[in-house]
């Protein structure tokens, strides 16, 4: 305990801060397409991920890697979203083990139904919150932030051409 690098009084309350505010963000964003989409934040993140690659398709390892999940977790979504008509599974053509997840038309509507409501939220609760330099600096704190925690795989969020 004598090696313990304790955290001081202004670390303590930013780090306290700082779990509640990413706590309550997530649950609000849960809550609003729950509301308003009447799927859960996670099956949003797949549909969308999906919808921003090549043909709608990946596999699902790239997927559960790129949406944070294990592959237990995200088979398990994703067969929800397989009831829901939103996503198709079958095996990569000449590779039995490699399982394809893709989007459906019916899928990328209900994303394209969801999205506007969702980005305005993410607005209200978030961006309407900060000015452009504090934009700017919670970019670069989570960007450092990801790379400490070595996540390559969400380094750009999914974003093609890393926008």
């Amino acid at each position: 305990m004598g090696d313990t690098r304790w955290l001081d009084d202004d670390e303590q309350r930013t780090w306290r801060t700082y779990l509640w505010a990413s706590r309550l963000l997530y649950e609000s964003l849960d809550r609003q397409l729950q509301r308003e989409a009447g799927m859960p934040h996670t099956y949003y993140m797949i549909l969308a991920m999906l919808s921003e690659a090549p043909e709608r398709t990946m596999t699902m390892t790239e997927l559960a890697q790129l949406v944070r999940s294990s592959a237990s977790r995200l088979s398990h979504a994703v067969a929800k979203l397989e009831d829901q008509g939103w996503v198709s599974r079958c095996k990569r053509p000449g590779d039995a083990r490699t399982t394809l997840a893709t989007l459906t038309g019916e899928g990328f509507a209900a994303l394209v139904e969801a999205a506007p409501g969702h980005v305005e939220h993410v607005r209200r609760v978030l961006f309407d919150r900060l000015t452009p330099e504090q934009t700017r600096q919670l970019h670069e704190i989570s960007g450092a932030l990801l790379g400490g925690l070595n996540a390559p795989a969400v380094a750009d969020l999914g974003m093609p051409g890393g926008r």
